[in-house]
């Protein structure tokens, strides 16, 4: 069977693996050479692709499951505390663009109706490359991968309207009002719908399928939970993406989200690689050479503008100077969705054919600079930090006075959290910085020693007693941040003892230079938790698994870093083979009936009884009178060996 699709597909994928080896050797991102795959592989270029539709019906799958991957690593929980930035960020920063944008193609000569048009297009940012880019660098935590988080949701919302809107400037519907007010009344139904389900229906639904221990149905009903929520949305008149993003959050509170979004990974993966080979095939190459000038003005004007306005929207929620610019630099691209939107004004007639070409040069290439952009972030950080200094909260001076011996807590996310809780409770004093101007509000009102500042400005140490202190830990998600933190801390207390976390285990030596004492890596304490437990199974002894801990812990977790065989300690011998289990003797079992010397455990099977326990009282050591009986809950102690075929002489029916 002839299948013309597929020849498209092999076209796709061949020349998106030659193009991506060649972006690894010349360290482009992999984004870049997904765009300029679609560039070569479209009808303007090599005319690869015939099946342009179907292409753009896998990109949207793919948009689809990078919104729902991203719901799922959020909560009901976290995007209730992100309400501000996105409903005062992102709307501040969709209203100001579309003002000016409009305002400068107005006084360009172009019509009020596709001025305020182009001000739509302009208004939103990519979800897509944004997001999968600051997830890559960890960044999406950080206080500017927060501001853009917040707005990139507001701007999925927004394209709603904007749709709705298209009659009303092109002069083709007298009613775009009442469509509007019909949207948002639908829109609260399925938020509402979306929202009973998730406390209600899916929780049920899941279980049923966890208990058929079946990986294949889990995947399928994660899958179509999706789907029928992106199409409940779509039929609403919302857009998919905002479905798909809803369902991940209605599955961010199931415990079985990290299984749900391990198996959703891998076809995000090729369905949002997808996406951008799509959005390159829509560029015309020949047109950007004969236009080459007016593009890279165009793109520039974009690039600058957009990124002024929204670092003006993270000035708005009250974020330090410097982390706003970064957080506008991260969002200075056009959308994905201003795709489908140009697409609707070009058959109102708000765009010309050649307009949308221009459109699309400027969109592409904005998106193109991006990862560049935000791979940039920690060096343009740095420098705006020296140049927008923080000035020191008002009530950390009158604080400072009574500081002395205490603990500084850069950062108060979950770990800051913890860590604050450990310290009242064992008594210590500290002071914690934190950059979210809503985080502190919420935590000083709560009572907390909380101030807004940033940690790598000695101005702001000094006013919490940095001289004084005895330990600064750090818990920010802001890799270039921390190194920072610990060389001004440093230079104003030399005697300071710093604690770092990172998720990078490739930061550890580099911190350790800077003066950080300790530098705790997510990935590496992962491994110790597990290898704790594994051999504590073995019966290792414990002071042999803490000695094991505390080497590598003080070499900075290098022992993991290297070969086996260069890691020096052996604890070949130490662990035992022995083990023990809790069984419960079942009807008709060998042991039901029997005493401990008639059934003769420990000499044919190796299993000794040390425990049993009867309607509720516990018998330690039963003597080999002891007649066991259904219902009892046995403590079996032997070599691991015998225990897996022992455990039928307890739970089957003799004979079976």
């Amino acid at each position: 069977m002839d299948i013309p699709f597929l020849k498209d597909v092999v076209a796709i994928f061949g020349l998106s693996s030659a193009v991506i080896v060649a972006s690894h050797h010349l360290r482009v991102p992999p984004i870049i050479g997904f765009l300029l795959t679609g560039i070569l592989a479209g009808p303007h270029c090599l005319g690869l692709v015939g099946a342009v539709h179907q292409v753009d019906i896998f990109a949207e799958v793919g948009v689809i499951l990078l919104l729902f991957a991203i719901g799922m690593e959020l909560s009901l929980e976290e995007l209730t505390r992100l309400k501000q930035p996105v409903f005062l960020g992102g709307g501040a920063q969709v209203l100001l663009t579309i003002l000016a944008s409009a305002g400068l193609m107005y006084l360009a000569g172009m019509p009020p109706g596709p001025a305020v048009f182009g001000g739509f297009l302009a208004a939103l940012s990519s979800t897509a490359i944004v997001l999968k880019v600051l997830g890559e660098k960890a960044q999406l935590s950080a206080p500017h991968g927060r501001i853009s988080l917040g707005v990139l949701i507001f701007q999925d919302v927004a394209v709603v309207p904007m749709m709705l809107l298209v009659p009303l400037l092109a002069g083709t519907d007298g009613n775009p009002w009442l469509h509007l007010g019909e949207m948002l009344l639908k829109g609260a139904l399925v938020g509402l719908a979306v929202f009973i389900g998730a406390r209600k229906l899916v929780p049920v639904v899941l279980e049923a399928v966890i208990r058929t221990r079946s990986r294949e149905l889990f995947l399928m009903t994660t899958l179509g939970l999706c789907f029928a929520i992106a199409l409940l949305t779509s039929a609403a008149g919302l857009s998919l993406s905002l479905g798909a993003f809803l369902a991940g959050l209605v599955m961010s509170d199931s415990e079985y989200s990290h299984s749900a979004l391990e198996g959703v990974l891998p076809f995000r993966d090729v369905f949002t690689s997808v996406f951008f080979v799509s959005i390159g095939m829509l560029l015309d190459p020949f047109f950007v050479l004969h236009h080459v000038g007016y593009v890279l003005a165009l793109t520039l004007v974009l690039l600058l503008l957009k990124a002024a306005l929204a670092s003006l929207a993270g000035k708005i929620l009250g974020y330090p100077t410097h982390v706003a610019i970064l957080g506008g630099l991260c969002l200075c691209q056009v959308g994905e969705f201003s795709f489908a939107l140009a697409g609707v004004g070009l058959r109102h007639a708000l765009l010309t054919g050649e307009d949308y070409q221009y459109f699309l040069a400027a969109s592409i290439i904005t998106m193109a600079v991006t990862p560049f952009l935000i791979a940039a972030l920690p060096r343009i950080s740095a420098r705006l930090s020296r140049v927008f200094p923080i000035r020191p909260d008002a009530e950390a001076a009158g604080h400072s006075e009574s500081l002395n011996d205490h603990l500084i807590i850069a950062g108060f996310g979950l770990g800051g959290h913890h860590l604050a809780r450990a310290a009242q409770a064992s008594g210590i004093p500290y002071v914690i910085l934190e950059m979210n101007p809503e985080t502190v509000r919420w935590e000083r009102d709560a009572g907390e020693p909380i101030f807004y500042g940033d940690a790598s400005q000695g101005a702001v140490l000094e006013h919490i007693s940095v001289r004084t202190a005895r330990v600064l830990a750090v818990v920010i998600s802001d890799p270039a941040a921390i190194g920072r933190i610990i060389t001004t801390a440093k230079a104003h207390n030399p005697a300071l003892h710093v604690v770092v976390r990172t998720r990078f285990v490739t930061e550890i030596d580099s911190l350790l230079r800077l003066g950080a004492q300790a530098v705790v890596a997510e990935e590496y304490e992962t491994s110790v938790e597990m290898f704790t437990h594994v051999l504590s199974t073995y019966l290792v002894p414990r002071p042999d698994i803490e000695q094991f801990i505390r080497e590598i812990r003080s070499e900075g977790y290098g022992m993991l870093r290297r070969p086996v065989s260069d890691q020096g300690r052996d604890m070949e011998g130490t662990r035992s083979v022995f083990d023990a289990v809790v069984l419960k003797i079942a009807p008709g079992a060998y042991a039901d009936g029997k005493s401990l010397l008639e059934s003769r455990l420990r000499q044919d099977y190796g299993l000794t009884v040390v425990v049993a326990i009867r309607d509720g009282r516990t018998h330690i050591n039963p003597e080999a009178s002891w007649i066991m009986r259904a219902g009892d809950t046995v403590h079996v102690f032997g070599e691991q060996r015998f225990l897996a075929e022992g455990a039928a002489l307890f739970e089957q029916p003799a004979g079976e």
